[in-house]
């Protein structure tokens, strides 16, 4: 295979040949560009911007819009655009990935897309992974960008910014991070709205896709964030669209509590043993509960028959507490913070506030670990981000690992992917994987290595795969006598900074698989003189070591290539052991037989490249594994994905609508009202309402109660939808296929929700004015409002605060009222969501 690329090439080769004359082109209005007044070069902004209007294309203006970038970093930050920069900038406006590996300045990169782009008058977007790097990166790169005439607004968790150079807070000193200065006194806080308004909006995934739920569960025009999807650069693309992209974002409200039960089963559970009651499948993530399990269940509830006398909801909490303590390990997959569970992303190790795993599984785990039960919620939006990007009318990204995930990038997201060449040839060494036979054996080993390295000063970075994993490492450490830091979810504040300084001489580093995304390490550390760096080089660089190969390629590659950037020296090397989740599922009892067999020590390693091929074999197996599951979550998603854009288009349509579209919806209810020709009395109505209220109150009700029918039927049916998803499978039994069941039964129930907006409408309109009708918009304004606050209250993250949906716990909402009340216009029984909307004094209100 390596002979025939060197014979003829890989893809990504030919393509960055090709651009070579598209390099050349830029180059050549160096001296020209260089020769300009600083006025001079801030009026290209301008004149490109004329160019445009006249019929040029972003294309046409590429080469010299690029050079003006390049000469505006010189000025500005004293960085220059390598030709790898100036490719990578070529590619990502192509609309594909680049592959730059890190130290190779993908941020600044991205500045000559985002410039030229942002030149459309249409607004780019660039998404990063954390909060940090988004205040970061616009601080940064905003001088560049401010300098040529362009705005940049930040998107942040807590608060919003623009860059702006006449804002300063005198007594605040710039932070001094690697070589540049991030000029943090110019982040001027702004209005949400204003940081989306800028030609060019850093901000992190999670914040784009939350605003633009936010967006389409809002009632009031001044109200809305985000003004289009013409351009994204993904940052990490990586991280973003695969690791995280079966991960949905969802506005919810609790609903219900059922801490009794929770409570009940994490106490059954804790009392089932594993193999004798139950079996875990740790490849498929599953557990399988045997006779012996269930019966000892029903002893304990009580009961003969689990499946008769407690129905699907015992046998669902049942299985859910043996999942959540089986499977789900605390210090591994969540922490316990301020008595919550918070859960760690289990690619980056980040915490995720606000995030919530479904079906009732988050409550059971509370309950295992003995924390307040929250309740169960009801979703008002979600989103994933896999639906959230492709709305972009061009998207692109940057990554310094996406080779071996460049087919799911093409086929999901219609994304080419292209590998750049490095500035300077990689020297960084990679070691044979070391394979122990147990895990304490392998921990051992590598604090006893990590002492050697330290004594000699080589600076050392420790990549673990769990929190659990990165303090078990410190004790082994600690007893060591080695000084360390440790950066995982527990301790993410201060990433970037802690990061900073793992190049730093005799410095010590545990981080969780995050290590720093986006941060460079640069030897003698962030920033350090040339005589600190020269120190590190001569002792080999920055040593990357491994404690664990992860299921994904990428995620390893990721993390060797902290060490040896620019031509830095430096090594890398992964500790594996049989004992290894990895080796767990994967590896054959032949090694483990063999090892034993010889007497090795567990604390005495082999290299074995059969074992080192048969572990990358089964990365292999896993990243096609997990490619399928993502690709058939897409598949149901997508039904799901274009009814909520038939909506959030309506929805838009009534929110911005003058008094002719709402007049318009009103017609077309009353015509759909069934063969009851309401149509002349529905008008006299309308002309009573109109009366009473006056024109300007009366449609500014009607849109309220338009888009407040919208939200109640569509979290019905998000909720129905969610129910059908968990169900259809099952229907494989009967060799139906569980996807076009979904689709059919989806597209009935969409139907039917489409129907019960216009009979839903037609029961709210003749209460307009009356005090229940004005009690219910006060209860669904206080909901709304709870639900705009997700992501904005820090303790209480992804939800909002408790709000009480059911007036009478025991009666279903779609039920018929159990008062008798009829409709007049379509003579059927009122609903019970409805029937106390029309004042009937039986209601609690």
């Amino acid at each position: 295979m390596k002979l025939l690329k060197n014979l003829f090439g890989d893809e990504s080769a030919k393509e960055v040949k090709k651009l070579q004359s598209v390099v050349d082109a830029v180059n050549s209005f160096d001296k020209e560009i260089s020769s300009l007044s600083d006025s001079a070069l801030r009026d290209k902004t301008l004149f490109f911007k004329e160019e445009l209007k006249k019929g040029k294309s972003l294309g046409d203006i590429l080469p010299e819009a690029y050079a003006v970038v390049r000469e505006a970093s010189k000025r500005m930050t004293g960085l220059r655009h390598f030709d790898v920069q100036i490719i990578g900038g070529i590619i990502l406006h192509q609309g594909k990935i680049t592959e730059m590996r890190t130290g190779e300045g993908k941020t600044l990169a991205a500045t000559l897309p985002s410039y030229l782009n942002a030149l459309s008058g249409k607004g780019v977007h660039v998404v990063t992974v954390n909060d940090y790097l988004s205040r970061r990166d616009a601080a940064w790169m905003g001088q560049i960008y401010s300098f040529l005439g362009l705005s940049v607004g930040v998107i942040n968790h807590e608060e919003s910014f623009l860059y702006d150079p006449e804002h300063k807070e005198a007594d605040k000193e710039r932070d001094e991070v690697g070589s540049f200065k991030v000029f943090h006194e110019f982040l001027r806080p702004c209005a949400r709205g204003e940081a989306y308004a800028a030609d060019i909006t850093y901000g992190t995934n999670n914040e784009f896709g939350f605003d633009y739920l936010r967006d389409n569960i809002e009632y009031v025009a001044s109200g809305l964030r985000q003004r289009g999807y013409h351009y994204a650069i993904i940052d990490e693309i990586d991280s973003i669209l695969i690791d995280e992209a079966r991960t949905p974002l969802i506005i919810s409200a609790p609903w219900q509590s059922s801490e009794d039960l929770y409570g009940k089963f994490a106490l059954i559970s804790a009392r089932l043993k594993e193999e004798e009651d139950y079996e875990v499948d740790e490849k498929a993530r599953a557990i399988t509960l045997k006779d012996s399990g269930i019966e000892k269940a029903e002893r304990i509830l009580g009961v003969e028959n689990i499946y008769t006398e407690g129905g699907i909801k015992y046998v669902h909490h049942l299985e859910t507490a043996v999942r959540a303590k089986a499977l789900f390990k605390k210090d591994r997959d969540y922490v316990i913070k301020d008595g919550e569970i918070i859960i760690v992303d289990q690619f980056t190790g980040r915490l995720q506030p606000g995030r919530r795993w479904s079906e009732g599984l988050h409550q059971a785990i509370e309950a295992k670990e003995g924390v307040s039960v929250q309740k169960e919620s009801r979703t008002f939006a979600s989103i994933t981000f896999q639906n959230y990007f492709r709305m972009y009318g061009k998207l692109s990204g940057m990554t310094g690992t996406a080779r071996t995930s460049a087919e799911e990038f093409y086929k999901v997201y219609g994304l080419g992917t292209v590998s750049v060449p490095t500035n300077k040839p990689v020297l960084r060494r990679d070691r044979e994987d070391l394979i122990f036979q147990t895990e304490i054996g392998k921990f051992k080993a590598i604090s006893e290595k990590i002492k050697e390295l330290n004594q000699k000063g080589q600076p050392v970075l420790v990549g673990t795969v769990s929190v659990e994993k990165s303090e078990l490492l410190s004790d082994f450490l600690n007893r060591n006598g080695v000084g360390h830091t440790v950066l995982n979810a527990k301790k993410h504040e201060s990433e970037g900074e802690v990061i900073a300084q793992a190049g730093k001489k005799g410095s010590v580093t545990i981080a969780t698989n995050m290590a720093g995304r986006g941060v460079d390490i640069r030897l003698g550390g962030n920033p350090s003189t040339k005589e600190e760096s020269e120190k590190v080089k001569a002792l080999g660089g920055l040593f990357v070591l491994g404690t664990e190969r992860h299921e994904a390629r990428r995620i390893d590659d990721q993390l060797r290539g902290r060490s040896g950037r620019q031509g830095d020296l430096g090594e890398s090397q992964f500790f594996v052991s049989l004992e290894d989740s990895l080796m767990k599922i994967f590896a054959s009892d032949i090694i483990k037989k063999m090892m034993g067999r010889f007497g090795i020590p567990e604390d005495q390693p082999i290299e074995n490249r059969l074992i080192t091929r048969s572990l990358e074999s089964a990365q292999t197996k896993i990243e096609g594994l997990n490619f399928d599951r993502r690709k058939t979550t897409l598949q149901f998603d997508d039904v799901l994905n274009e009814q909520r854009r038939s909506i959030y288009k309506k929805r838009r349509e009534i929110l911005l609508g003058d008094e002719n579209v709402l007049d318009k919806y009103l017609s077309e209810i009353f015509l759909s009202a069934d063969g009851a020709g309401v149509s002349a009395s529905g008008e006299e109505v309308l002309k009573e309402k109109k009366d009473i209220l006056g024109r300007e109150d009366f449609y500014a009700t009607i849109r309220r109660m338009f888009l407040q029918a919208i939200d109640s039927l569509w979290v019905d049916h998000l909720e129905m939808m969610d129910y059908l998803r968990g169900s259809v499978n099952l229907r494989a039994y009967g060799q139906r296929d569980p996807l076009v069941e979904y689709k059919k039964e989806g597209l009935r129930l969409f139907q039917e929700m489409e129907a019960s907006w216009a009979e839903n409408v037609l029961s709210l309109i003749p209460g307009i004015g009356a005090g229940a009708f004005q009690r219910e918009r006060q209860r669904l304004q206080e909901i709304h409002k709870e639900a705009q606050r997700v992501g904005r209250d820090g303790k209480n993250g992804g939800f909002s605060r408790p709000a009480k949906l059911r007036a009478e716990e025991n009666i279903g909402r779609n039920e018929p009222c159990p008062c008798g009340a009829l409709n007049p216009h379509t003579n059927k029984p009122y609903k019970y969501k409805h029937c106390g909307l029309i004042n009937a004094p039986h209601h609690k209100s």
